[in-house]
């Protein structure tokens, strides 16, 4: 990796002013960046796909390492919060059991006990040719998103153009299905912003970046609201190799169960199949009154990915997707699936 500026701030307004006045650069590999936990910013930096002339530890300022929260007010997630933390968490366990899930399906025990919240939110793209120190994709200031044509096993089906990533973490479609917001520090002040919100299409604004945060802007806090729906949340994840692997598809599913095991409210998000959590809304206002048949739950894993768009080689993405919608919806209500052979 290329030489770079390591601080230690200890409050997070020496952190903003130390991302502030960094060399100044619209490049976003380029611009200095916020370490946390450093799996993925460090990978890049070793790769030479991001070159930070300065990087801000996080790690000695106080307080961004909490959990707090109870059933009736929601969570307060720190952003340096681990991964393994999350997943262990009583009241994460017990009331948002969803979530606990996501955190759980990262990876491996190691990277989980290093990994943060906040970090894991916060991930660049795992697309391999964005990966690849010697190409030049659209992602990294070319003119080409060579996945469009090329190897696009993994893909995006949803929302792709002109880039097709997909978005790597698995604690954001459960986020997004939980209706939680995060709380950012920079140098205009703090904001707080919807996690449906957060994360931008590659069509929208630059397309060098996957969310809204600007470069001198730090995530402090995760917010996720009390809800008749937390308690019957799951997430759901397909992928290649039993463990380390990011998802091929992955469903955050999150509903309010009425009487009869009639859905008052559904929350489906999909993960691994678009550049940001997926937003089954189709699938979701068709559930509404409805009592969770075999039927109910194929139409509803139709409509899930009803206008997906796969290139060449990751067609496969829709059936696999419908099925873990389905799986996760049997599961959260507690219906049997109908056989799916």
């Amino acid at each position: 990796m290329k030489a770079f500026e390591w601080t230690s701030p200890t409050t997070l307004n020496e952190a903003v002013e130390m991302l502030k006045s960094a060399p100044a650069s619209d490049d976003v590999d380029n611009a200095a960046r916020p370490i946390a936990g450093g799996q993925d910013l460090l990978t890049t930096m070793k790769e030479y796909i991001t070159s930070p002339t300065r990087v801000v530890n996080l790690k000695s300022i106080r307080g961004l390492d909490r959990i707090e929260g109870d059933d009736k007010s929601g969570l307060k997630i720190g952003a340096l919060v681990t991964l393994s933390q999350l997943e262990e968490h009583p009241l994460v366990c017990r009331s948002f059991p969803g979530l606990s899930e996501a955190a759980h399906s990262v990876a491996t025990p190691q990277i989980r006990n290093l990994g943060t919240v906040g970090g894991n939110l916060c991930q660049r793209p795992r697309c391999w040719y964005y990966r690849l120190e010697e190409v030049i994709c659209l992602k990294k200031g070319g003119s080409e998103c060579y996945a469009a044509k090329g190897e696009n096993k993994y893909n995006a089906i949803f929302g792709g153009g002109p880039s097709y990533i997909v978005h790597p973490s698995d604690l954001a479609p459960m986020l997004v299905a939980l209706g939680a917001s995060v709380l950012v520090t920079g140098a205009e002040g703090k904001r707080s912003i919807s996690l449906d919100k957060f994360f931008t299409l590659p069509s929208e604004g630059n397309i060098r970046r996957e969310n809204v945060l600007r470069n001198d802007e730090i995530i402090t806090q995760i917010q996720v609201p009390a809800s008749p729906f937390a308690a019957h949340s799951t997430y759901l994840k397909f992928k290649e190799r039993e463990s380390l692997d990011f998802a091929l598809a992955s469903v955050a599913a999150a509903v309010e169960v009425g009487a009869n095991k009639t859905i008052k409210q559904a929350r489906i998000v999909l993960g691994g199949v678009a550049p940001i959590p997926w937003r089954a809304s189709k699938a979701e206002n068709f559930l509404n009154g409805k009592a969770l048949s075999s039927d109910a739950l194929a139409e509803a894993a139709r409509l899930a990915l009803d206008g997906a768009k796969p290139l060449e080689k990751n067609a496969y993405k829709i059936p696999l997707t419908q099925t873990l919608v389905r799986r996760a919806l049997a599961k959260v209500v507690g219906v049997t699936v109908r056989s799916e052979a």
